[in-house]
């Protein structure tokens, strides 16, 4: 009997290293910081069990043209501001940030009905997009203007390409918003996002 709870005691030892090892893999630190790899990460699924599509949310810098319908003195583009507020006539301040276009045209639909306006009409567009950011083991870091359908290596490209003790295999990137940075290994058909946080990581032999 002693010999068979030996051999369970054993038997549920190795399960549980199993599942830390697990575990482990889906997150690492570098540098003091914790990352997530992609290749461990798991898509969000939407109610229909598909893999969900990322919504963008408007941030500081973003410029937005507003057009309301039949209503030119209304119309106009506004940039958010470092508040979050867009400054539109007649109804003033507009919380902007973190918003998707939907959700800000419903929001601005409902503040214009709101004794200003009878069954308001409007459009919301992106006209420019925020800054992202690259830093790390690059030549030139900083600040660089957004462009649709930019890749990693192309933002690597735009900070001056990499030092010397670059890294060139993977990018630590944190969105904005974020607080945990995650890696992805490049080459990658992902895209950059507005407001990205890219970090080249240093090569360690």
């Amino acid at each position: 009997m002693d010999r068979l709870f030996h051999i369970i005691r054993v038997i549920a030892c190795l399960a549980a290293c199993a599942f830390m090892i697990t575990g482990c893999g889906q997150y690492g630190t570098l540098g003091g910081v914790e990352i997530a790899r992609e290749s461990k990460m798991q898509p969000l699924l939407d109610n229909s069990g598909k893999p969900a599509s990322r919504v963008y949310r408007l941030g500081v810098g973003d410029k937005l043209k507003v057009s309301v319908f039949g209503e030119k003195d209304l119309s106009g583009t506004f940039e958010i501001n470092a508040f979050g507020l867009i400054a539109m006539p007649l109804i003033g301040d507009v919380k902007a940030q973190g918003h998707s276009i939907d959700s800000l045209k419903r929001h601005l639909t409902q503040r214009l009905s709101d004794g200003y306006l009878k069954s308001p009409k409007l459009a919301v567009v992106v006209t420019n997009y925020r800054p992202f950011y690259v830093h790390g083991e690059v030549r030139q870091g900083g600040e660089f203007e957004y462009k649709s359908s930019l890749t990693f290596r192309d933002a690597i490209a735009k900070a001056g390409g990499y030092s010397y003790r670059a890294n060139t295999s993977y990018v630590l990137v944190r969105h904005e918003g974020d607080t945990q940075e995650f890696r992805i290994d490049l080459p990658s058909a992902r895209r950059v996002l507005p407001g990205d946080n890219i970090r080249v990581p240093e090569r360690w032999f």
